[in-house]
C-alpha cells in the first residue's frame, strides 16, 4: 500500500528540526535491518523521541510503526495522521489488540518501534523495562534493535516548558547491534540483556553530548549521577 502520509510528516519534522537548527548526530543506523520485521527499542525522555526514533531508522529507508497510547489517535488532528503513518493503539486496559496488531505488522516485515518503560523518565536515566517488546520479538521471529537518544528532553519533556525556538541544541541518537530473542529464551532474561544494551548506548550518547550545562538554571536536563539536578528515581517513587 502507497506510503501517502508518512513521507509529507517526516518532510515536516526535517524543515523543523532545520529551522531549530538543531545538531543531529545519529550513528549505527547500519544496525537497522534493510527488509524485515524487527522491534526497535528505545528509551524515552521527550515527548518528541518517537520523531527521533524513526529518524534513525531514516538511513536504512525504512519507517518505524510505533506502539503509542490510544488517546493520541483520538486527537482531532493527530489522529488521522497517526493511523495514516500505520501506527498502533495501545489501550492500556485491553492490551492484547495492540499485541496482535504489532505481531501482525512484525510478521508482514514492519519495524514496530516500543518504549519498554511505558512512560517519560523524568530523571533521564533508564526506568525498569517491561517484556512486551522481547514477547514481541521471540513470538514474531525478529531481532530486537537497541537505541538511545539524550538530548531530546532539553525540546519538551514532561513537566517542563517546551523550547521550539531556534537554541541550535544537540541531539544525539545511537543505535546498537540487533538483539537475538530465541522463543527457547526465557522474555525476562532478554529483556534484562535488552535494558543492558540500551544502557550501555545511552552511556555512550551522554558521552559524546557536545555540550554541558550553561550554569546551575541549566542543570535540569542532566541526571543527578552526572551532578545534574533531574529528580533522582528515588525521588521520583511514588510520584505519578
Amino acid at each position: 500500500m502507497a506510503e501517502l502520509v508518512y513521507p509529507p510528516v517526516i518532510g515536516a519534522a526535517r524543515t523543523m528540526f532545520k529551522a531549530l537548527d538543531l545538531k543531529i548526530d545519529i550513528q549505527g543506523s547500519q544496525n537497522i535491518p534493510r527488509s524485515g520485521g524487527a522491534v526497535l527499542v528505545s528509551n524515552h525522555i521527550s515527548y518528541l523521541d518517537f520523531i527521533f526514533t524513526g529518524l534513525g531508522a531514516l538511513p536504512q529507508k525504512r519507517l518505524v510503526r510505533f506502539m503509542a497510547k490510544d488517546s493520541v489517535f483520538r486527537h482531532r488532528i493527530g489522529g488521522p495522521l497517526m493511523r495514516g503513518m500505520k501506527h498502533i493503539p495501545v489501550d492500556r486496559a485491553q492490551g492484547d489488540a495492540a499485541y496482535r496488531h504489532a505481531l501482525d505488522s512484525l510478521r508482514s516485515g514492519e519495524i514496530v518501534g516500543v518504549f519498554p518503560e511505558a512512560t517519560i523518565s523524568q530523571s533521564f536515566t533508564l526506568k525498569s523495562f517491561k517484556s512486551g517488546a522481547a514477547r514481541l520479538a521471540q513470538e514474531a521471529g525478529v531481532p530486537l534493535i537497541p537505541m538511545a537518544l539524550w538530548g531530546t528532553q532539553r525540546l519538551w519533556t514532561k513537566g517542563r516548558p517546551r523550547n521550539l525556538k531556534r537554541s541550535h541544541i544537540p541531539v544525539t541518537i545511537r543505535v546498537g547491534e540487533p538483539v537475538e530473542a530465541p522463543s527457547d529464551q526465557y522474555a525476562g532474561a532478554i529483556t534484562r540483556r535488552l535494558r543492558e544494551r540500551v544502557q550501555e548506548l545511552l552511556e555512550a550518547a551522554q558521552r559524546a553530548y557536545p555540550v554541558r550545562p550553561r550554569d546551575a538554571s541549566d542543570t535540569w536536563w542532566m541526571p543527578a549521577h552526572l551532578g545534574g539536578t533531574a529528580p533522582t528515581p528515588e525521588q521520583l517513587r511514588g510520584v505519578h
